[in-house]
């Protein structure tokens, strides 16, 4: 299943384009299924219908499980780092995983939960999280989990539209000093709504919880400890395994629906290749099980594939911004897969916070979430890298499920800022606004994929004419993926940002992450957003966001800001508008709000939209009172 060189990668990405039947069938067959498929691949992009493995049935549990006790049931399958770093550490075998999944699992089926019913999961990183989307799929109901920092309202959404009747969540999670009242959310939420059935609630902090009698159930109370078994549900391939909600340039959040088998096969293959995993090294992925990186690469790919998953509970700056690298020494960790948006935070913290940090343990680092600028590459490879580990940038999205494009670690060549490589069965086409292919390299144009790849999304829940619509109308037969790429002469791709987020100033495309990263070349600079606005000569002005360390900037940091874009881009790319702030509006998984930067730059600043669910809805209010006119 692993690929160890680059004329192997050659080799087998050639042999999964010209026949990826025969290619994802010899992957699939290494996974315990109780009936074998009947075709492998069924799919048209014009509906679209997508069926991985038809026929064949499973429990992805098992293979996440069951079929890893025969041979490393006492091999280190979790460890829970707490928020607080006097709290104990919590490990679990793969033995003892397994039975806290079945007294889970039983614990629901007790209580009604079966086979095709939604469950939304709304808690904080704790193992009871991951115990709680697994023993969902084992029993057969498809989990939602719903990021624990979410508003009262987006769970109200959420539960809504998946029609869920079962909520799990506990009384209060922890993220750095503070502690967030988990379970009177739930409630505010629930004030409105009379279709759960029961809330089941982890005790995690100890704080005053009002329970409902007849709806709310303690965990604690529900569970029966003397249970080590519970049978899993037969699957079908394509059954329902989870709907992960994400959020739209409009309207309601869309639920990206995957199943249970092409998701299964392709986050593994994909973990295993792309962080070239070695048995017993220990995984750290800093991501929320709130998003879909927790789902792939702390639960379900990691856990097929035999791994040790680190999963933390707190923040990389609390107590202080070592927080990340003490974890790295404690636990030995070998591969770390992070997000920029971290790396430049730390970053801004400077050198110190890694002094008397060894960091020996590290083999490889990884990136995820948005491209990463060359600066924090660097800055990462150097000093936290120490200068032998090899970078994954890896891109990918909720809803291809796993990741598409990314060098192999020590394998295929990195390049800063760059993607790099399709994974193999991935097709990767470039495309003009009229849907013409770009051909030869170098090239520029929009991505999209030609054919399926094992996870890709099947369908938005309840609304498959939405799905239709956002991912295949745009260019007919392909698979929209709305971001914009470069190709350079060898065939690596470098995702420039989202389409609608590409300008058009005096008649040249740039793309909003190119001046970003030229923007954030300046040492005077943390981080920054740019989006386009109306101008009467250049048709769209550029407008930037900036953040720099002594939390002012004055107009000879301007100047000095034009004078670095000017040197990475040209002067074509120089903004306009450049205002200081103090913070972005950012989403819980860190992703920068552009729509809201958007209709402030454009004045449009009593049409932004539900800000509800931002990391902090204030920092809004401070960017619209020193807008720039």
């Amino acid at each position: 299943m692993k690929i160890t060189s680059l004329e192997e990668y050659q080799k087998t990405y050639k042999r999964s384009i010209e026949d990826p039947e025969g290619f994802w069938a010899e992957i699939a067959s290494q996974f315990t299924w109780k009936k074998k498929w009947n075709k492998v691949l069924d799919w048209n992009f014009t509906e679209p219908r997508v069926k991985w493995f038809e026929g064949g049935q499973l429990n992805i549990t098992e293979n996440c499980l069951d079929r890893h006790l025969a041979d490393k049931p006492d091999r280190t399958a979790l460890i829970w780092e707490p928020n607080d770093p006097a709290e104990s550490t919590r490990r679990y075998t793969y033995k003892q995983l397994y039975q806290e999944v079945c007294r889970t699992a039983e614990m629901l089926a007790a209580h009604g939960v079966k086979k095709g019913d939604r469950v939304c999961i709304y808690m904080g990183m704790i193992p009871e999280l991951a115990m709680a989307a697994l023993a969902c799929a084992r029993i057969g109901a498809v989990h939602s989990v719903i990021f624990g920092g979410f508003s009262a309202q987006s769970i109200v959404d959420r539960v809504q539209d998946a029609r869920a009747e079962y909520i799990i969540t506990c009384d209060g999670a922890n993220r750095g000093a503070k502690e967030i009242s988990l379970k009177s959310i739930v409630d505010d939420a629930l004030e409105d709504l009379d279709i759960i059935k029961h809330v089941f609630v982890h005790r995690h902090t100890g704080s005053e919880t009002r329970m409902i009698p007849g709806r709310d159930i303690w965990w604690h109370e529900a569970r029966n400890e003397s249970i080590n078994d519970y049978p899993a549900e037969i699957m079908d391939s394509e059954d329902l395994l989870f709907i992960l909600y994400t959020s739209g340039s409009t309207g309601k959040p869309k639920g990206a629906v995957h199943t249970c088998g092409g998701y299964m096969v392709y986050t593994t293959y994909t973990f295993i290749n792309v962080f070239q995993y070695q048995p017993d090294e220990i995984f750290f992925c800093t991501a929320d099980i709130g998003w879909v990186t927790g789902h792939s690469y702390i639960v379900y790919g990691p856990l097929c594939a035999g791994a040790t998953s680190l999963m933390f509970e707190g923040i990389p700056t609390w107590p202080d911004a070592g927080r990340f690298w003490d974890i790295v020494d404690k636990h030995k960790v070998n591969i770390l897969y992070t997000a920029p948006t971290a790396i430049r935070s730390l970053m801004s913290y400077g050198l110190q916070p890694l002094e008397g940090k060894d960091l020996g343990s590290l083999k490889v680092l990884g990136t995820v979430g948005e491209p990463i600028n060359e600066e924090a590459w660097f800055w990462y490879h150097d000093h936290v890298g120490k200068n032998r580990c090899p970078i994954v940038d890896t891109w990918w999205q909720t809803e291809t499920g796993g990741i598409l494009i990314s060098n192999l670690a020590g394998v295929t060549s990195a390049r800063p800022s760059y993607a790099t490589l399709p994974m193999p069965g991935v097709q990767p086409v470039l495309v003009d606004e009229k849907g013409n292919e770009v051909l030869g390299n170098p090239a520029a144009g929009n991505l999209c994929i030609k054919a399926p790849w094992p996870s890709i999304i099947r369908t938005t829940y309840r609304d498959h004419e939405r799905c239709r619509l956002t991912y295949f109308h745009s260019y007919p037969g392909l698979y929209f993926t709305g971001d914009g790429a470069l190709r350079d002469e060898d065939g690596n791709y470098r995702i420039t940002g989202r389409v609608d987020d590409v300008l058009n100033v005096s008649g040249h495309r740039i793309g909003t992450a190119e001046v970003e990263n030229a923007i954030n070349e300046h040492e005077g600079v943390v981080e920054s957003a740019v989006v386009g606005f109306p101008h009467d000569i250049k048709g769209q002005g550029i407008y930037a966001f900036v953040i720099c360390p002594e939390k002012e900037g004055n107009d000879q940091l301007r100047k000095a800001i034009n004078a670095t874009v000017d040197l990475v881009i040209g002067p074509i790319a120089r903004p306009d508008r450049i205002q200081f702030v103090t913070g972005l509006p950012k989403t819980r998984s860190g992703k920068i709000m552009r729509r809201i930067l958007r209709k402030i730059a454009e004045g449009e600043m009593h049409q932004l939209g539900d800000t509800t669910t931002l990391l902090d809805p204030n920092v809004v209010e401070e960017i619209k009172k020193g807008r720039i006119e």
